[in-house]
This record gives structure tokens, C-alpha cells and sequence, in this order.
């Protein structure tokens, strides 16, 4: 799959799968990812430290997995937009938006560049551009590129039809944790009025036609709200899961091992990464 089959199969009504990886540098788990069963993976670059090397590096090996490589970029900046499509990346996602401007930004980096200053917004704002080919040259150029727009607070939630009727996003992503605290109900994802600025969310982004990942940590909560609309699914991380992984195997191995006589197992518990 690449990032133009993503963007019509999750279009056309179709279910993706991905995963955040926060903590994977080296290009050998490239390979690994690529056998999961994965559509995409987001390589964070706003909490996780990694370099332009490392980034470029890793999407490298990513090219013949079959497995679209998107970078979440530390702010919604053009600038980072660039670097990490030039690094390889098919779409970036951008955090904490909340301005159409930001939004126009982010677009016209990911689906006009090289195109830059005035011409770049002539394209965003109005659909005019230097010539025909110049326009057809540059969308076969990014046809892969896919935008995805974070949406992870009040304001942007309440900006969020405004931010809609920017051509060009292809889908919209809710972080848990940064909604919740802007919500004034950190991490209370059955609270009333996180469900029910998740389900906004939803509804808004479906009447302009744009799909919505919520990059959620637990099984329970990606099955809910799968079932509630979010049809690009987003779970988990790398880390975390990993964590949760080897601490159910390995209970099940110490529990034989209580049964043996031993006495000091160490109770792990889930993991408590949030990304």
C-alpha cells in the first residue's frame, strides 16, 4: 500500500490500521512492523527525540514494507512539513491545531510543495496556480502525501468546520490526553463531556466527507469508537505495546513459577506511556 491507496481506501468507506511508534529508531524494525499486519505507522517527532538522520533513516527502510511511513512533526510548520517529505515520509500529521491559517500551512506544504509564499497560498486559498501543467506536475508529485490535521483541544474543536473547509485534509486526528485536559477531565475517557466532544468531532468531520483517527491506548476504547465512525484507526505505540506484551506473557510464566514455591514475583503493571 502506499499513501494514495491509504487515502481512497479509508475514502471509500474502507477500515485502515496503524500504530504510533515512539520508540523504534533503528531501520531493522522495519521488517518487523511490516509482518503485523499494519496499513501505516506515524513516527513521532514531537515526543519522541529523534534526529532528521534517524527519521530519514527509518521511513528509508519502510520504502518496500508495504507499510505507508507518516511523521507526526514537532508544531504545524511548513518548514517541518518539508523535511519530512523530503526525508521520504508519505503525509505528515501536525498537532494541536487551531487556526485555519495553521491548517493552510500544513496543506500547502504536504500537497503543493515545492510551491512556496504567495504562489503556495494562491493555491491553498484559491486554486489558482502558476499554469495547468505546473498544477498537474505537482499533484502527480505528492498524489501520495497524505494531511492529517490534529485536533486536541477546546478551540480547535470549536474551529473545527471552519478548519474543514480547507481543501486538502485527509483526515483528522483527536489526541486523548491533550483533549481530555482541555476538556478540564484529564485522561477520563468515559466522562460525558470527552465522549461527547469525541462524537462532535465525528459528526463534523463526516459531513465534510474527511475521516477520523483517535489515537486511543486500550483495546476497549479502539473497539468503541471503531464502532462509532473512527474508521482510521490509530492504536497504541510501539512502546506500549511492547510493555503490555511481554507482561502478560511473562505473568502467565511466573504464575507457574509461584506455583514452584517462589515468593518474590514482581507484580508489572500496564504500561503508562502517553504519547
Amino acid at each position: 500500500m502506499n499513501g494514495e491507496e491509504l487515502k481512497t481506501k479509508v475514502k471509500s468507506g474502507g477500515v485502515i490500521y496503524g500504530t504510533m511508534l515512539s520508540l523504534s529508531r533503528n531501520p531493522r524494525w522495519a521488517t518487523s512492523m511490516s509482518a503485523f499486519g499494519l496499513d501505516y505507522v506515524i513516527i513521532d517527532t514531537e515526543h519522541s527525540p529523534r534526529g532528521r538522520d534517524d527519521v530519514a533513516d527509518f521511513i528509508a527502510a519502510f520504502s518496500f514494507s508495504g507499510v505507508v511511513p507518516i511523521v507526526r512533526i514537532p508544531i504545524p510548520d511548513s518548514h517541518y512539513v518539508t523535511m519530512a517529505i523530503d526525508a521520504g515520509a508519505q503525509g505528515v500529521l501536525a498537532p494541536y491545531c487551531e487556526t485555519v491559517e495553521e491548517v493552510k500551512e500544513v496543506v500547502g506544504a504536504t500537497k503543493w510543495r515545492p510551491l512556496k509564499g504567495a504562489l503556495v497560498k494562491s493555491a491553498v486559498e484559491k486554486g489558482v496556480f502558476p499554469s495547468e501543467a505546473t498544477k498537474e506536475y505537482l499533484e502527480n508529485r505528492n498524489r501520495d502525501n497524505v494531511c492529517i490535521i490534529g485536533i486536541e483541544s477546546v478551540p480547535a474543536v470549536e474551529n473545527l468546520d471552519n478548519i474543514l473547509n480547507v481543501n486538502g485534509i485527509d483526515a483528522i486526528f483527536v489526541g486523548p490526553n491533550d483533549l481530555s485536559i482541555s476538556l478540564g477531565v484529564p485522561d477520563q475517557y468515559d466522562h460525558p463531556e470527552y465522549e461527547g466532544a469525541l462524537r462532535q468531532i465525528l459528526t463534523t468531520c463526516k459531513a465534510h466527507g474527511v475521516p477520523t483517527l483517535i489515537h486511543h491506548q486500550t483495546i476497549a476504547l479502539t473497539q468503541k469508537w471503531l464502532k462509532e465512525g473512527a474508521r482510521f484507526v490509530l492504536y497504541s505505540t510501539d512502546s506500549r505495546t511492547m510493555h503490555n506484551g511481554f507482561r502478560s506473557e511473562f505473568s502467565a510464566i511466573k504464575a507457574v513459577g509461584e506455583e514452584l514455591g517462589e515468593v518474590s514475583v514482581e507484580i508489572v503493571g500496564e504500561s503508562e506511556e502517553v504519547i
